[in-house]
């Protein structure tokens, strides 16, 4: 068990990888000729949103003992997350992200984590439990149950957490990472009863709920325990729940360059808002504000907005 005890406002954990984004849209992957490297892993990138808005953040999770994995621990500390709970497996490289850029809506990702990420090698003892229990939010993703150890250690986690406010289940299901859906939709039924806000779209929902209408998605979320419930309906925009209001809020248009980080800005920019105590439908506009920013830019991490940068263009809208 590790002896570190220090306190963070978010504990975030899951995937942390390289991204290798192409320097030209609208091509496949055979014609781009230049590529940039960025952090990347919805988890990580979550963790960098909120540090953004200047929180005190902290991420679990593994990197390969490789010259990637050296990049990405140097990237978090330069980005403003705590890096003491990410450690160097010694199995198992770091993985890399391929993907192709075709906006408004087109992003295929590529995925390189055989025969397995380190991020879901993590240990429950890779983490201070102190911190697990005191830390005002704690972020987790459904992927973290797809393979053993990482499962297990999300569950003694989960447990120790004990339904502390603010304990935030990102869906994020995967296809890829799951051999059957109903293997994710049990482990989803398990995290949900001991989590408080839920997050996802709507395909998210239907592994975990069977619901897709996000009313009725909604609901059944806050159903299985949780005390909000928040739906991405794309652009649509979002809807929110808890037992006493219903929030509905339209997206924040912009051109897209590429759309792939903007969920895990919503994320990063939900923790603020939340830690701010804000009323919902201000969470909401903030989060999706700062969503559009990400989606205007090309990566993903470095994208992540600042408070006077998402304030200044909530203030252009009004």
């Amino acid at each position: 068990m590790t002896n570190l005890t220090s306190t963070h406002e978010v504990l975030a954990i899951g995937r942390l990888g390289v991204d290798i984004y192409p320097l030209q849209s609208g091509v496949g992957l055979a014609e781009v000729q230049t590529f940039g490297k960025f952090l990347g892993g919805s988890a990580a990138n979550v963790s960098i949103a909120a540090a953004r808005y200047g929180h005190d953040v902290a991420l679990l999770s593994r990197v390969g003992d490789d010259p990637f994995g050296e990049y990405l621990l140097a990237e978090l500390d330069q980005l403003g997350v705590d890096n003491q709970y990410v450690a160097t497996d010694p199995t198992f490289k770091t993985p890399i992200t391929f993907c192709e850029i075709f906006p408004p809506d087109d992003f295929p990702l590529y995925f390189y984590r055989e025969p397995k990420a380190p991020d879901l090698n993590i240990e429950a003892s890779d983490v201070s439990l102190a911190d697990v229990r005191d830390a005002k939010i704690l972020w987790f993703t459904l992927t973290g149950f797809s393979e053993e150890p990482s499962r297990g250690a999300h569950r003694e986690i989960l447990t120790t957490r004990g339904n502390n406010r603010h304990t935030i289940f990102d869906l994020d299901y995967r296809p890829m990472f799951w051999a059957d859906p109903k293997e994710a939709t049990q482990h989803a039924e398990w995290a949900l009863e001991r989590s408080t806000v839920a997050v996802g779209n709507k395909e998210e929902c239907f592994v975990a709920v069977g619901e897709t209408e996000p009313e009725r998605a909604g609901r059944a979320l806050l159903e299985r325990g949780v005390e909000l419930a928040i739906v991405k309906q794309g652009p649509k925009g979002v809807l929110a729940m808890t037992k006493e209001e219903t929030v509905e809020v339209p997206p924040f248009f912009v051109d897209v360059v590429n759309g792939l980080g903007a969920g895990d800005a919503f994320g990063g920019a939900l923790c603020h808002g939340l830690l701010a105590e804000w009323p919902l439908e201000k969470v909401l506009r903030f989060a999706n504000t700062a969503g559009a920013i990400v989606a205007s830019r090309l990566e993903c991490s470095t994208a992540m907005p600042t408070l006077a940068e998402v304030e200044s263009l909530l203030n252009q809208k009004v």
